[in-house]
């Protein structure tokens, strides 16, 4: 076949525009996938803040063990502490007995009275001990606080395989954006290609005189026309492609392997929504809420009874003095503690832990509720674009051989130019609904296995029941 000049220079500014494209990495979905789990910031932050809740939830773990600290005070006092003879004597019942006062006279004698003084202990004061205090009733409050810290280490592991969730239907959104801009961009070439070759053929039958001026402006127009929104699904293609490289953190442009796919049918909805309302992670995040809601009641109810400890002190220092002496080293004992009047708010706190589990289980009904309308919409929005697909096939092999039939005719005289262009357009037209379509249902699908819980089956439906779409 003979190629004319023209058409080379316009195919040669296509692979031009093209050419970033061309270089452009491939990286098929499931790469894409896993390099969107490893490197993704939002998914970093949300494992950390499991990481944290788990923390917590082992520190929850240790107030069932002692508290032991080790102390020292130093005291200084307004005097050191003295105990005389006559101090001592009266203090006692016996001093105001006649035998008393005739002691009393005795040691009233300052010599003797100095010589028997004691000190008692000095002004400055230093004392070390080890203190130990375990609870061994608390009212639950202990179970109960452990309870929460499980419940938050719950919760934050389904908040981030709700985000995972979430970054599965962003990437399909924008991986398959990609490869469908790409598609759109080679139907658009083609349809500029088909355009150029009618163009050529105008001028040359009007240079022969078998066509009007105004035959071969019309095709002229519907080329440049054709250039336009060729250029134009170049930079759609283009921008969508620095959202994907974007999402995937990539330094050099990413183009995807992974095609536009259809299959020949899906599972019973039941199955979808079965799934969903038995696995989805917001519904088990409100099961975690309610068991914190649970917590605090417990928490709440246990401000109502006694706590009760063991406690224990050893002195490992003091001041050598008398009364440091006289005082014992070691004392262990058990406390309790009866709450009468109690200013934290407890009944308020309680009945408010009451009404949030009442707002949670509403939560969670309304939630499945929402669920199984959103998988029954989403579905059937799968089945109408499998449908529209197949329903337009048909369509496609009607616009080919018009398309074929009309440029014969243009070439014998026996249709126009604007015949001729309606084709190339409907031919386009069809194409790129059939595109859209499988987008349609790609995504439709892909947020099926995202709110099922079945995102690692796309591989089967994409790889092994999968039907590639071709132009």
């Amino acid at each position: 076949m003979k190629i004319r000049p023209l058409m080379v220079k316009q195919l040669t500014i296509v692979l031009l525009a093209i050419v970033p494209t061309v270089h452009a990495a491939p990286v098929s979905f499931n790469d894409a996938w896993h390099t969107v789990v490893t490197t993704n910031d939002g998914l970093a932050a949300d494992r950390a803040s499991v990481e944290q809740a788990q923390y917590m939830q082992d520190a929850a773990r240790d107030m069932y063990l002692p508290k032991v600290t080790i102390g020292a005070n130093y005291t200084r006092l307004d005097h050191d502490i003295k105990l005389s003879p006559s101090d001592l004597f009266g203090s006692t019942s016996a001093s105001q007995t006649e035998i008393g006062q005739v002691i009393n006279n005795i040691i009233s004698n300052s010599q003797l009275n100095s010589a028997l003084t004691s000190n008692i202990s000095d002004r400055d004061v230093f004392t070390s001990s080890i203190r130990a205090i375990w609870p061994i009733f608390t009212g639950g409050r202990i179970n109960a606080a452990q309870d929460i810290a499980e419940g938050k280490t719950d919760q934050a592991k389904y908040m981030l395989a709700m985000q995972q969730q979430a970054k599965f239907e962003d990437l399909s959104r924008f991986y398959f954006g990609v490869v469908l801009a790409k598609n759109v961009l080679q139907t658009r070439t083609e349809v500029a290609s088909g355009l150029q070759r009618h163009y050529e053929d105008a001028i040359k039958l009007e240079q022969q005189g078998q066509i009007a001026r105004v035959e071969r402006l019309q095709a002229q127009a519907a080329y440049d026309k054709a250039k336009v929104e060729q250029q134009k699904s170049l930079r759609d293609l283009e921008i969508a492609q620095v959202a994907l490289t974007q999402l995937l953190k990539q330094t050099t442009p990413v183009m995807p392997s992974t095609g536009l796919f259809i299959n020949h049918s899906l599972p019973p909805i039941s199955a979808f929504v079965d799934k969903t309302l038995a696995t989805y992670p917001g519904l088990h995040i409100l099961d975690a809420k309610r068991k914190q809601a649970g917590g605090l009641i417990d928490v709440e109810q246990g401000k109502y009874y006694p706590e009760v400890y063991l406690y224990g002190d050893y002195n490992l220092h003091d001041s050598g003095s008398l009364a440091a002496t006289l005082a014992p080293d070691w004392a262990v004992g058990v406390g309790v503690s009866v709450p009468l009047i109690d200013n934290s708010g407890r009944s308020g706190k309680l009945s408010a832990a009451h009404s949030m589990v009442t707002q949670v289980n509403h939560l969670q009904a309304q939630a499945q509720q929402d669920l199984t309308v959103l998988v029954e919409k989403t579905y059937r929005e799968a089945k109408q674009a499998l449908e529209e697909y197949n329903g337009l096939a048909s369509s496609l092999a009607l616009a080919n051989e018009n398309s074929v039939l009309r440029e014969k005719a243009f070439g014998q005289g026996l249709s126009t130019s604007l015949d001729v262009v309606d084709a190339e357009l409907f031919v386009a037209s069809i194409k790129t609904q059939r595109l859209a379509a499988a987008y349609q249902y790609v995504a439709s699908l892909t947020r099926l296995l995202a709110i099922s819980g079945e995102m690692n089956t796309f591989k089967n439906y994409q790889q092994y029941q999968g039907i590639e779409v071709k132009l």
